[in-house]
């Protein structure tokens, strides 16, 4: 038997099938509002991950290249000893410079636990020689067993126990913005899967016409996945420069703080302008394998 031309002939979808998803609702608001949120926290988590990283290599690179002479001497032995070790470090390789740190500059390092008008003078504080070093070249072992041989009561700190947990802290911070970023992905992910599925179900019923009339379920899934990844992409592009412009207008807070520069630098504000295409991406697999899913458990 022959069906007549207008039976035999699939018909042309494409034009209209972007209907049957409705561009208001629950799963659209939720879909934008989502997308916008996820991407301001995913800004801010890129902001942290990127400031995290910044601050290791400024604490690593401050106290990388720096050591620092510590002197315990009776009070008229101090400058005999401050002399000496001067003479053993200008006859250090490895050492760029060095200098002997004056009592003022004690006191006003003292002064903001002791006050201003501490005596350093009248007080057994050890007299301090701050060095600068070369990172190929300086033997801070050899030097350490050199001045114990050399100027007695001299010991050598090359700030090792104080860079290492200021760098370990730094990178903690990293990966807890990594962390949050993985988080955010994921939840993304599942509340846009979630509203694509109500979406699905909600509209039940025009999937089973349009499956009599020959739809197949690859582009009725494609009209759900570019109806979604479209409003995730708005919502994600909204939420980005929101969260841009807190993050550019944070305030500013003392140099050497913690999270002193919070916030992205140069060529890193080119980071979050991937943070709405990623949401996009992320939505697109997302609700094309929701929606395939859900079609194919219906078939």
């Amino acid at each position: 038997m022959t069906l007549p031309p207008f039976l035999s002939r699939r018909p042309k979808l494409a034009p209209w099938i972007d209907r049957i998803v409705p561009p208001s609702g629950s799963s659209a608001t939720l879909t934008v509002f989502t997308a916008g949120a996820m991407a301001f926290l995913a800004v801010f988590a890129l902001a942290l991950a990127l400031s995290a990283n910044r601050l290791a290599d400024s604490w690593s690179a401050a106290l990388l290249d720096t050591a620092t002479v510590r002197i315990s001497a009776a009070p008229e032995q101090a400058e005999t000893q401050v002399k000496r070790v001067l003479e053993v470090l200008e006859t250090t390789p490895g050492v760029t410079g060095a200098r002997a740190i004056p009592e003022e500059e004690t006191r006003a390092l003292l002064a903001p636990w002791f006050g201003p008008d501490l005596p350093v003078e009248s007080l057994p504080i050890p007299r301090l020689v701050e060095l600068s070093t070369a990172r190929a070249g300086f033997d801070g072992t050899g030097l350490a067993l050199r001045l114990a041989a050399e100027a007695p009561g001299a010991q050598l700190d090359d700030h090792t126990r104080w860079r290492r947990p200021l760098v370990e802290t730094a990178l903690g911070l990293r990966r807890l913005a990594v962390l949050s970023l993985i988080l955010i992905g994921g939840a993304t992910v599942a509340m846009v899967t979630l509203a694509a599925q109500a979406a699905l179900a909600a509209n039940g019923q025009v999937i089973r016409v349009l499956r009599l009339i020959g739809a197949r379920d690859v582009t009725i899934a494609r009209a759900f996945v570019r109806r979604f990844t479209l409003r995730s992409f708005a919502g994600a592009l909204a939420g980005t420069a929101l969260a841009g412009s807190a993050v550019a207008f944070l305030p500013v807070v003392a140099d050497g703080q913690v999270l002193a520069h919070l916030g992205f630098s140069g060529r890193e504000w080119l980071w979050p302008l991937a943070v709405p295409a990623i949401a996009a991406l992320a939505a697109l697999l997302a609700t094309r394998a929701a929606a395939l899913g859900r079609l194919k458990s219906e078939a």
